[in-house]
């Protein structure tokens, strides 16, 4: 239960950035917003992880949390030009 919790506060977190980065009035709630950082994290966290492997045992990426970000933009990106 505490990792839904602690998923959905970096999830939100995550999305609060991305929307702070991309320019443009974002007519989001709290829950579409968790979900864009969540959504973002799945592909960036992909990404990254095909270019950059984790040290075995380390409980934070930074290059993940980057690419959280950066994949939350892209889907913001994407949602920005359907409508």
């Amino acid at each position: 239960m505490l990792h839904l919790v602690w998923m959905f506060l970096t999830g939100f977190v995550i999305g609060l950035l991305a929307r702070a980065l991309m320019p443009g009035a974002d007519h989001m709630g709290i829950f579409a917003t968790a979900l864009l950082g969540i959504a973002g994290s799945l592909v960036g966290g992909f990404v990254v992880r095909l270019v950059h492997r984790p040290d075995p045992g380390s409980a934070f990426h930074p290059a993940g949390f980057v690419g959280s970000i950066v994949g939350a933009l892209i889907l913001l990106y994407l949602a920005h030009l359907g409508g």
